[in-house]
């Protein structure tokens, strides 16, 4: 950014989020002079800093949304919107599947055409310019632990995290000890926390829906929605508490079996499951 004027001979601007002064045409100061501290330039830049973070977080936010959905995203869409670094920065070097769902590939960059610059698994840099791409769930991904070596290779780093995503396959058949019309699963309940207040802070905080007396996460899978669930405990209990069976749901609220939930909506329901069941108090001594 340009260097703003801000009376008493200082300017300012904003460099990594943060409001630096200098004298006019000098050179940058440690920290800010007291003359500026107050005065309308910092007030307003400090505000900008304040929505380039939270519009960097939007767009984290959708491209997560896209790809845990595994929504078809219209390529005019990512040539319009890569020019702005926030979006850039979402979407740069997430895995990318075009008309042929078996070629994926990460993009690296949009050409002046709207065409997109992909790195495919052959190492080779290609164009692809199909009607619409997904950004695939690494549940959906054949060879995941191929393209994770690739990706390592490459040095592929995401703001969105895709690729090292945790995954949990689904297991429902005769050997999982689950009857085919079992709606739950317990492997993570049981996860003691001090109060409900803190393990609701904790689904908040991961970034999940409290609702009632339960933290839950939307996932589009197979074009329909489910709603995975962990009970927590009461709302306005101030007791201990601790996680409980997930479930997952249909739009009307129906108990889904588990042999018919979806495998990203079946891998995000473990995901959540496992990461409240991961902040448990652990006892320690001769009796944990």
């Amino acid at each position: 950014m340009a260097w703003l004027a801000a009376g008493e001979g200082y300017e300012v601007t904003l460099e990594e989020g943060r409001v630096v002064a200098r004298r006019a045409g000098g050179r940058q100061l440690k920290t800010l002079p007291k003359a500026v501290r107050d005065s309308a330039e910092v007030d307003r830049l400090k505000q900008l800093a304040e929505w380039l973070d939270r519009h960097e977080a939007s767009c984290v936010a959708q491209v997560d949304a896209w790809m845990v959905s595994s929504l078809p995203v219209p390529t005019e869409l990512i040539a319009r919107v890569w020019p702005d670094e926030a979006w850039q920065a979402a979407l740069r070097d997430m895995a990318v599947v075009g008309d042929d769902p078996d070629e994926v590939g990460f993009l690296r960059d949009v050409t002046a055409d709207g065409e997109l610059k992909v790195v495919d698994l052959d190492g080779e840099t290609v164009r692809l310019s199909p009607r619409t791409v997904t950004l695939p769930h690494p549940v959906l991904l054949p060879d995941l632990d191929d393209v994770r070596d690739f990706a390592a290779d490459l040095g592929i780093t995401q703001k969105v995290e895709q690729i090292h995503r945790a995954t949990w396959a689904r297991t429902d058949g005769p050997d999982s000890g689950r009857p085919g019309t079992a709606t739950e699963v317990r492997d993570y309940a049981g996860g003691k926390f001090a109060s409900r207040f803190g393990l609701a802070a904790r689904a908040t905080g991961l970034g999940y829906r409290v609702s009632g007396g339960y933290a839950t996460c939307k996932v589009r899978d197979g074009g329909r929605s489910t709603e995975a669930s962990v009970w927590i405990g009461e709302p306005y209990w101030d007791g201990e508490s601790e996680t409980g069976a997930l479930s997952w749901h249909d739009e009307d609220g129906r108990a889904v079996r588990l042999s018919e939930v979806g495998p990203v909506a079946w891998s995000e329901g473990m995901r959540m499951a496992a990461a409240l069941y991961a902040g448990r108090t652990i006892e320690e001594g001769g009796d944990a």
